[in-house]
C-alpha cells in the first residue's frame, strides 16, 4: 500500500470530464511528458485511481502508447475535485487531415482518412 490518501483518488480525465470538475476552487495545471505521466500512473495502485471518462480509445493511449500495465480502473463521474486532489488530463486535439488517402479494408470496404487526432497530457491540482 502506498502513502497516497485514498480519500482523494487520482482522477483520469479527458477534455469533457475536465470541464465538469472545474466548478469551484483554484487550480494549477502543468503540461506533462508521456514519461512523467507513466511514472505518476505507476506510482498509484489500481484502487487509488478513478477513470472519469467513458471513451475507451483513451485507454489505448494509457496502456499501449504510454506503456502502463493494463489495469481496470473504476469508472466514476466526478462533478467537483476536492482541495488537494490531483488529476491527469488526457487532452485530445483534432485537426482535419491535409491528405485524405483512401485504403481498402480486408473485406473490400473503402475507408478515408478525414482527421488527425493528437493527445497530450496535463497534471491538474485543485489547490483550494
Amino acid at each position: 500500500m502506498s502513502d497516497v490518501d485514498k480519500s482523494l483518488p487520482l482522477l483520469l480525465l479527458d477534455n469533457s470530464s475536465m470541464m465538469s470538475v472545474l466548478n469551484e476552487g483554484q487550480f494549477k495545471c502543468y503540461n506533462l511528458s508521456f514519461e512523467e505521466t507513466k511514472v505518476i500512473l505507476d506510482m498509484h495502485t489500481e484502487d487509488e485511481i478513478l477513470r472519469c471518462f467513458s471513451d475507451s480509445s483513451l485507454e489505448t493511449v494509457i496502456f499501449d502508447h504510454l506503456g502502463v500495465t493494463k489495469r481496470n480502473f473504476t469508472f466514476k463521474r466526478i462533478r467537483n475535485m476536492r482541495p488537494g486532489q490531483n488529476a491527469i488530463v488526457f487532452k485530445l486535439y483534432v485537426t482535419p487531415s491535409e491528405t485524405q488517402p483512401i485504403i481498402k479494408a480486408d473485406d473490400g470496404v473503402e475507408a478515408k482518412k478525414i482527421q488527425n487526432v493528437y493527445v497530450y497530457c496535463q497534471y491538474l491540482l485543485r489547490v483550494e
